[in-house]
């Protein structure tokens, strides 16, 4: 088995950090993860500076990325003025979201549930890219609760055979006979997940399981979203890679690539970030931890 891995942490896990990193940085961090054999990178929103400012300069951020063999660029839009600026600086994918539930439409694109529907199919009817339509709040939402999945499916539906649908567990309380069941039910080709709760790397595998080959994640798990409280925790790159890479699917990224992309990353936010591996290793090995050392670490931790 084969997964195509989309990592969205230079526009879904920016976005949610404190400061807003000059677009130089951002692009080298896009430089860095297509390096690593990501086939798809998440690279910029199109969004309006004042409402998501970490996402501001998107198109200083493409100017600045080098464009590789088999690493798709992709750029995120709410509506047909996002579309706009993305078809002019020619990336290589459009993402348009919108949520499955009224309140979350309209604290994150100002618009009713009816209104961003009408936004995906004006998107949809011009777009000469691939396109992706991502369904947040696919299996709970912040200012309504549970949704209705019957919804859910109505909107997959309706845009399935134009474009990738991908499902998105925004607040991160999805678990694995819920994601099992709605790719199912839906046929959704995409799965993106939150390790808010601790279940984004089950579900990804139930995911998989149902039928789908596109995975969302972050490097370093950095993300969440600003309009979505508490949404903190999306599924680490370099996690996923691991876990997948040792289910005996495959991945084509250079985990250890990955992993220094992460600790790159560190150094450029000043802090730790969420995921585990970048910090434990992809494996033990000599380089990373001693005989002598090992016996200090189990003496400390007694």
């Amino acid at each position: 088995m084969r997964v195509t891995l989309c990592d969205v942490g230079p526009r879904d896990g920016l976005q949610n950090e404190p400061e807003t990193l000059a677009p130089a940085t951002r692009a080298e961090l896009v430089n860095r993860l297509a390096a690593a054999g990501l086939p798809r990178v998440e690279a910029v929103s199109f969004v309006r500076d004042e409402r998501v400012p970490q996402m501001a300069g998107a198109e200083e951020v493409v100017a600045g990325i080098e464009r590789r063999p088999g690493a798709e660029i992709v750029g995120l839009v709410l509506n047909e003025r996002g579309w706009e600026r993305l078809h002019a600086v020619g990336l290589d994918r459009v993402n348009v979201t919108l949520g499955a539930t009224a309140g979350f439409n309209r604290a994150n694109g100002n618009a009713s549930l009816e209104e961003a529907v009408d936004r995906v199919e004006v998107i949809l009817a011009v777009a000469d890219v691939p396109a992706s339509v991502t369904i947040s709040v696919a299996f709970g939402c912040p200012f309504e609760g549970p949704v209705d999945q019957g919804r859910v499916a109505e909107l997959a539906g309706r845009f399935a055979g134009r474009a990738e649908v991908v499902l998105a567990d925004t607040i991160g309380v999805a678990t694995p006979s819920a994601v099992r069941a709605l790719v199912g039910r839906t046929g959704a080709a995409g799965f993106h997940g939150h390790n808010t709760r601790n279940t984004g790397y089950v579900n990804c595998l139930a995911a998989l399981e149902a039928g789908a080959t596109v995975l969302d994640a972050s490097v370093g798990g950095l993300g969440g979203c600003p309009y979505a409280p508490r949404a903190t925790g999306n599924v680490a790159t370099e996690d996923l890679v691991y876990l997948l890479e040792g289910e005996g699917v495959e991945t084509g990224v250079d985990l250890d690539m990955l992993v220094a992309t992460s600790e790159w990353l560190e150094r450029v936010l000043g802090r730790r970030l969420e995921g585990y591996v970048y910090r434990a290793g992809p494996s033990p090995s000599a380089s990373r931890t001693t005989p002598s050392a090992a016996r200090a670490d189990t003496s400390a931790s007694e």
